[in-house]
Parts: C-alpha cells; structure tokens; sequence
C-alpha cells in the first residue's frame, strides 16, 4: 500500500470511530510520568522507577529507545570511551547479544545494530522494573495544569480515544518539546544572535533549524528478489553528486564511493542503515509547531525523499540485490517509525549551556561544570545542506562537555523536567549535545531529579545539586567526561566528586570525532597549582604561605590544610587535624586508613603526592562534600556555615 494513503485512512478510522461512539476515555494516576519513551524517555522511566518511584512511560509507537530504534539511526555518535550509566548497561546487553565488543560493523560508529534488538533491550530492561509500566499508542495533546505548576497530560489516539494522567513530576522526553511548549514554559526556535547566545559565530535570529531524516534500513537479499518501489514524483538528480560513483555535473561529488557510501551504516545481519546526509536523505522540515497527529500528514515529503534515495541505490547505483523489507519496521512504507529529528524546541532553563562552555569550561564566569550531570564527547555537528536558505556557520573545535542541571529545569514552570533535545542549551550547542548517549544519559538524570522531587516533596528547583550528582555518581554516571577514570575505578566518586568541585581540573584533548579529556590520575601535582585550585575554591585557604615552585607532597599537602583548617573556624576538625599533622609517619591515622580503606599505598610522609592520592584525600577529608557548600544553578558557590562541619570518620 502506498505510503501516502495513510493520512486519508487514519482520517477515515477517527470519523468511524467517533461517529459510531467508541470512542473512550481513562485516567491514570502515577508518581512520575515520561511523555515519550524515545531515547531519553526510557532511561528517564527507569531510573525513577529504580529509585522505588511509581512510573509511567507513555509513547506514541510501539517500540522504546526513540532515534536509536523506532528512528533507525542505530549506528551511534560519540561517547565510546565513556562507559556511562544506563549508555553502558545497553551497551553490555548488545555485546552480550552479538557474543564480541567489536560492534564497529559501519564505519561511522563504534557501535552499530539493528534496531529491533535495541527496542527489545529497552524493553526487557523495562519488565524489569516492577515499579514502571508503558501505555503504547498515545499521542501527547495537552498538558494539564494549576497555575504555574504541571499536573498531567492528556493523550490521543488514532481511534480519536483519549487517557489523561495525573501526576506529581512529568518529564518532557518528547521529540520536539512539545509538552513544555504546552505548559507555557518559555523556549528557543532556530537561530539566535550573538547578543542573545554569547556566541561569536552565532548567524543571527532566524527560525531556521537542522535537516532531519527519515530513516530507512536495507537488507541485502543476496539475488536480485526484493521489491523495487519507484515513489511518486521521483527525480534521480536530487541524489547526483552523493558519492563518486553517482553521476555529478559540477564535479563536485562528495569523497566517497557507493560501497563506502552504503557501508557508513552498515549493520550486523547484512543490514544497512541508510542515513546519508551528502545529497542522501537529509530534508529540511520544520514541523516543530504543528500538533504530533498532525506531522505525520506533513512528514510525508521526508519519506518520499528517502524512498527515492533507496530506489536510486538499487537501481542507478547498481545495489539490486538491496531492498527495503516488509516485516522489518511495523509501517506501511517499510521505512523506520518516526524521522530523526535532529533540533526541535529549547527550554529556557534555570541555566543554559553555549558553545564557550563547551570551548574552555573553566574559564567562564558561570561554572556550569560544577553542576553537570550527564556527558557527551562529539563535536558540534549541523546538519543544513539540504536547506539552501540556511545561513553558512564556522563551528569551533569543542572539548568534551557535561550538562549542567539546570538546563533541563524550566525557568518558571513547576511540575516539570525537560530531556532529550529540548533542554536549555544555545541552537550552536544543540549539535554536540543532541546525540544518543548523550541525550540517553540526560534522560537517566532526568529520571533521577523527577523521582528524588517526588519522594521529598520538592520542585525540581528545589534540589540539591550534590545529592542527584551523587545519586548518579553511585549509579555509575560520568559526570566529568573523564576517558581514563571509569566507574569500575576504586576511586571513581572521589575522582568524580573534587574535579566537580573544581579543586582538580581535567586536561581536554580536541579531537576530530571523539573529544577527550583526561584527569591523569598518576600524574603529579605542583604547589602553585594546588594552591591556585584551593583558593579558587574557598578563597580562605592560605595560598600565600606556599613557596614552593616543586611537587605537593603528602606532608606539605597536611601542613597547608591544617592552616585551612584553622582559617574555618571549625574547631573539632582542627584538633583532629593537629593530631593528624604530629602524627605524620607509618603508624599514623592517615598512615594505616591510607591503605586499608582508600585503595592507596606506599604512604611516605615526604613523597610527591599523586592526583588520585589528592583526590581521594580531599574526598576523605569531605571538602568536596555537599554538607560543606551549596551552589547556585550557574555553579557559584554560596558558603554555608551552619552545614560547615566536616569529620574524619
């Protein structure tokens, strides 16, 4: 059946249906609700679920895990290195699946498989948590509200049925920020100025936003016996120019053969994912203000350019043995359940992440680091080829990043937390952090702040930065995008925990595809360095007292901090730490709790103290711990005394 029927019918089955009166309505009750169980929304329903908070995930389709499965584009960008959270719990299952790690099947990805296998992990993750459920089949139509704060959403369905849910946080893991748009929660669309983004390369405003694609998956039938279907309207030039093989007038084909071109997205199960953006399948549509039931209608031109780059593979480009198949995708036209939608809707957030957080985090004045919760490693990656009207953009070179919390916290809006691509970042920035695992790991945190506001009774303004941090941190979430300290490290949190802080500073490596940034944690510190760190930090500790130009040692690591110490006005601690400071050798407090309960050795009083050592000290020594400070939504820090009492357990 052609794919363009599929309005006209879904029209006719809603008139049946409503004329006939069967058309019903329901209402649920839960705790946290997931609009979308795309990408972000899966983890999001369970994390909360896992921390004992009844959830319900409502998705229009019938599959989970969004772009990654329902849209296809199942060969992953970036975060390779950083085996993060509930990114790296699918990850397993995939190797466990395959039986090997080497997932790198296309070219373009470290981790490529077909889609149907990551939509029944999510869902077999899903069953596994018995305080979350799905509701399938539901469009998002409105939110449900009681002055400034969210207290539902009300769905449709294709029979013209409805179901509304009540709850006590909902979470925006739409495609598009549909539901915060709904909420009347302020937001960004296209293209912003200079003034308004910070941004030197920004284009100025203009409601332009990224191509998106429709994705389609190939299998290679071996023979020429899959069906060939030559779309309406179907012009081959639009794809000239796609790889060297196709044919090019202006001469100016991108750098890539048809074989190297169908093998970007090359799956395991002689499967090919097609997503080409170079004359491909990338179409410029922006749908983002139409109600969802009504996109499908318009969405019709970016399925038709798709089919017809698949009918130009099999034919003109010689791929006959390549075909779409009937039982793969549960659509019509055998093309993936929902486009990739690369930009939609930004939240206006109680902070907002531009690219200059993601060029040098440390030096600008809002330290949104400090306050990140999920990480991401790909470059700032736009897709506007296939619009001619689209402004031409220099992209900087980016380091890897974090996401700060309060993006994905309305400015005024309660009752509500925002993932996926809609959270508070500038349309620059919106290209490095809109990719899979990154918006997956965003989704978990999310998850995380939606239950911890239900079960203590909060707004998710309310939170305390530090205890969703460290809730993460004991999930085995990267908040510092660390390459060389992983979860599995003994010393992980305490790695994680002070170079949040800031006290110790990650060291970033640019790259082409995958960014790094390395903590070092062998490497050596010197004592300028750690005083310009500490008093960076607390601008009480004594700084000018340090000398010299050399290594920290552990002692002159002690000597200074009992100063610190002093300088507080905490005087249990400075009893303790006088102790600790007489009894610098072997046999001392430190000496023995050194090795027995900080997986640490070789405790010399005189040698050079390591970056981990330090780390794990000062963790110990909780100068890095929520009860010492609170932070503001920027990363600032406010000084608490009354919370100012640190122990030595």
């Amino acid at each position: 059946m052609p794919a363009k029927k599929v309005p006209i019918l879904v029209a006719i089955f809603q008139l049946f249906f409503s004329l006939a009166g069967f058309a019903k309505f329901e209402k649920i009750h839960t705790d946290v609700l997931v609009v979308g169980g795309g990408t972000s929304g899966v983890a999001a329903g369970i994390q909360s679920a896992r921390l004992g908070v009844r959830t319900l995930i409502v998705e229009q389709t019938g599959w989970l895990g969004g772009m990654l499965t329902a849209g296809g584009v199942s060969c992953t960008d970036g975060n390779n290195l950083l085996r993060s959270g509930i990114w790296q719990e699918f990850r397993q299952h995939l190797y466990e699946h395959y039986g090997t790690h080497d997932l790198a099947s296309g070219w373009v990805s470290e981790t490529c498989f077909e889609p149907l296998v990551g939509d029944s992990i999510f869902k077999a993750m899903v069953a596994a948590e018995k305080k979350l459920s799905v509701q399938y089949g539901w469009f998002f139509d409105k939110v449900l509200k009681s002055a400034d704060t969210v207290t539902g959403v009300l769905f449709v369905n294709l029979w013209d049925d409805s179901l509304e849910v009540k709850a006590k946080i909902v979470v925006d893991a739409t495609e598009l920020g549909d539901v915060f748009a709904d909420a009347g929660a302020a937001y960004d669309l296209g293209m912003e100025d200079k003034a308004y983004s910070k941004e030197s390369m920004a284009p100025g405003k203009n409601p332009i936003i990224q191509d998106l694609t429709w994705v389609a998956i190939l299998k290679d039938f071996g023979t020429d016996t899959a069906k060939k279907y030559k779309p309406l309207n179907y012009d081959s030039t639009q794809y000239y120019c796609s790889c060297t093989d196709a044919p090019c007038p202006d001469g100016k084909s991108y750098n890539a053969s048809a074989r190297k071109m169908l093998d970007y997205g090359k799956l395991p199960d002689s499967l090919y994912m097609i997503n080409w953006p170079a004359h491909g399948n990338d179409y410029y549509l922006n749908a983002v203000e139409e109600k969802p039931i009504e996109r499908l209608k318009l969405y019709q031109r970016a399925k038709d350019q798709t089919l017809g780059f698949v009918y130009f593979l099999e034919t003109e480009l010689g791929f006959y043995n390549l075909g779409l198949m009937d039982n793969y995708f549960p659509t019509t036209d055998r093309l993936a359940l929902i486009p990739y939608n690369r930009e939609g809707r930004r939240v206006r957030g109680l902070a907002r992440l531009n690219v200059n957080h993601l060029i040098n985090p440390y030096s600008q004045k809002e330290k949104l680091y400090r306050t990140g919760i999920a990480v991401g490693d790909y470059p700032v990656d736009h897709h506007h080829d296939a619009n001619s009207f689209s402004p031409k953009i220099s992209f900087p070179r980016v380091n890897s990043f974090n996401i700060p919390l309060g993006a994905l916290i309305p400015e005024r809006t309660d009752g509500l937390v925002v993932s996926e691509k809609g959270i508070s970042v500038s349309n620059i920035a919106n290209g490095a952090t809109r990719l899979q695992p990154c918006v997956l790991l965003t989704g978990q945190a999310a998850g995380a702040l939606a239950a911890l506001s239900v079960k203590k009774k909060k707004q998710p303004r309310q939170a305390n930065i530090r205890e969703i941090q460290q809730l993460l941190l004991e999930s085995k979430c990267i908040l510092m995008p660390f390459v060389d300290v992983h979860p599995e490290d003994p010393n992980f949190i305490a790695i994680q925990r002070v170079s949040l802080a800031g006290i110790l500073k990650g060291i970033p490596k640019p790259g082409d595809w995958e960014n790094r940034t390395y903590f070092y944690p062998d490497s050596l510190i010197r004592v300028r360095e750690w005083g310009r760190a500490m008093k960076e930090y607390d601008r009480q500790f004594p700084s000018d007292k340090l000398t010299d130009t050399g290594y920290l040692t552990i002692k002159e690591t002690f000597k200074t901090l009992l100063v610190y110490f002093k300088a507080s006005g905490d005087s249990l601690l400075n009893v303790k730490a006088n102790n600790i400071i007489a009894e610098l050798g072997d046999n001392s407090v430190i000496g023995r709790r050194w090795e027995s309960f900080y997986f640490l050795n070789n405790y010399r009083p005189n040698r050079n103290i390591t970056r981990r050592e330090l780390a794990v000290l000062i963790y110990y020594l909780r100068l890095a711990s929520n009860k010492d400070w609170t932070m503001d939504w920027k990363g600032n820090f406010l000084r608490s005394r009354q919370s100012y009492k640190r122990k030595i357990n």
